[in-house]
């Protein structure tokens, strides 16, 4: 088909519309809820945009800032602490970007200056600290680092959120050296636990006999007070018996009369005599005795009375 005037019109149409929808397309930008676009308009700033659709003019120049936190990996520095100590470190720098506008405008590369601006702070902040207390002090220096960070980088749209001190190395003949105090250390915890459990033992065993001896002598007072008062109710029910057989005799004896008490004296005297014995004595009140017993027959009217048991020829009153 030749091509008539209305022909080129027709095809210059189409391609303009195809570009003008090229174009539209190209200008359509998404932004993700983490990211904002830095505007320049004809190279000046034309605002932050974002997030979701946001329409970027081919004139306009767009530059996309990540406001997610991240971190700076510092590789290892040589410090001198105050002391002129040289100390090896390496630490991890944490930030976010707060001002898309300034984190662009104001500096080149605000990663790089982020990581240079962080070494020269190191090496300031170790130069005024001795080097015990870089030793035992990280968290002391990673404060520090960070307010010191954060006063520098604010203007450049950053937040620092930590720092952290991963790794210290001190010179080698230092490190020996702490080493040995360790060891020392170490040793003198083991005997001052050793002597703190000794003591505590010896503690534990000087109580321990203290209340066995304690629990002996209250055995052997409760058995002493069992025994006495065992003994006391045996001599009372002793003396009870005593008393109870005085009583049953003087119940017996209060109906005697002299005859009989007569006759139960002579009986007790024919058992002397036909003792075994050779030698006998008598107590004076004996022949009192044997008055009573003669008047007592004679009173009855008795004559005859029985003869007086033999006495043997050792007999002595």
């Amino acid at each position: 088909m030749p091509l008539t005037g209305s022909n080129i019109t027709l095809i210059i149409i189409i391609v303009l519309v195809i570009l003008f929808i090229g174009l539209i397309l190209r200008s359509i930008k998404i932004v993700p809820e983490y990211n904002r676009l830095v505007i320049l308009s004809l190279g000046r700033y034309a605002g932050t945009r974002g997030p979701g659709i946001t329409i970027v003019l081919p004139w306009e120049t767009a530059v996309r800032v990540d406001l997610r936190e991240r971190f700076l990996e510092i590789p290892r520095q040589i410090a001198i602490t105050q002391d002129n100590a040289s100390i090896a470190i390496d630490f991890l720098v944490y930030y976010r970007v707060v001002n898309p506008k300034l984190a662009i405008l104001q500096v080149e590369d605000v990663v790089q200056a982020s990581l240079n601006i962080a070494t020269t702070t190191l090496r300031a902040v170790i130069g005024d600290i001795a080097l015990d207390e870089v030793l035992a002090k990280r968290e002391r220096i990673n404060d520090t680092l960070r307010v010191k960070l954060d006063e520098i980088t604010e203007r450049w749209g950053l937040k620092i959120t930590n720092v952290e001190i991963r790794e210290v190395e001190p010179p080698r003949d230092v490190q020996e050296a702490m080493n040995r105090q360790m060891t020392a250390e170490r040793n003198r915890r083991a005997t001052v636990t050793a002597a703190s459990g000794e003591r505590e033992a010896a503690i534990m065993i000087a109580e321990g006999e203290k209340q066995a001896a304690i629990l002996r002598a209250e055995g052997a007072q409760q058995s002493a007070i069992l025994n006495a008062e065992g003994e006391r109710q045996a001599q009372a029910l002793k003396a009870e018996g005593f008393a109870a057989a005085l009583a049953a005799i003087y119940g017996q004896a209060k109906d005697i009369d002299a005859k009989t008490m007569a006759l139960q004296y002579m009986d007790a005297l024919r058992q002397i005599g036909s003792s075994a014995s050779t030698k006998f004595i008598l107590p004076m009140e004996m022949t009192g005795i044997m008055g009573q017993i003669m008047s007592t027959l004679r009173g009855t009217g008795d004559h005859n009375p029985p003869p007086p048991p033999s006495m043997p020829r050792d007999f002595k009153a």
